[in-house]
């Protein structure tokens, strides 16, 4: 009986080790980009513009421009922000999953790493989305999928130029972060 128990706990231990030490890729994702930094994030632009369900652009951000003006120096990394009222909508409405909100909007990472390459970082929308019981697993789950097509480019396509800043434009009151965005 005694080996049993023990033989239980050790599995218990080896899973939550797997787990913590898997966690980090289980929850984002990482895709390798056959575009430079400026021209996958455009594609990506497009791509949201394109994709319907009320997305939006929210903003661009550069979070290594901080670490720049402090005298450092980064490989590139841009943040593409993008918002579905139709997915934020039913999250914002509701008090017992508000506390969600901290997720939005949708931040897609384009950058270089030290091997030269370039890649998108994302969410695993559908993953984070299951932690928090079904209607937020149905939201997520669409936003998966939506975010599955802005990562898909289509070569033969020439390049869109990129937006930069907050598209349209904050001083005007139009849609986007300034706005209110999500």
């Amino acid at each position: 009986m005694g080996k049993l128990i023990g033989g239980f706990i050790a599995g218990v231990a080896v899973v939550a080790v797997l787990v913590w030490a898997m966690a980090g890729s289980l929850m984002f994702r990482e895709v390798p980009s056959p575009f430079g930094v400026e021209e996958t994030v455009a594609r990506i632009q497009q791509n949201i513009q394109a994709a319907g369900n009320g997305w939006d652009l929210v903003g661009l951000r550069n979070p290594g421009k901080a670490i720049e003006q402090d005298g450092g120096n980064t490989l590139p990394v841009l943040m593409v922000e993008a918002c579905s009222t139709r997915y934020s909508g039913p999250i914002l409405k509701n008090d017992a999953i508000r506390f969600l909100s901290i997720l939005m909007p949708c931040k897609i990472s384009v950058y270089k790493k030290s091997d030269g390459k370039v890649y998108i970082g994302l969410m695993n929308a559908r993953l984070i989305g299951s932690l928090f019981g079904a209607e937020v697993s149905a939201l997520m789950s669409q936003v998966a999928a939506d975010q599955a097509r802005f990562v898909t480019f289509d070569p033969t396509k020439p390049a869109p130029p990129m937006i930069k800043g907050t598209p349209g434009g904050a001083a005007t009151g139009a849609s986007g972060a300034a706005a209110g965005g999500c």
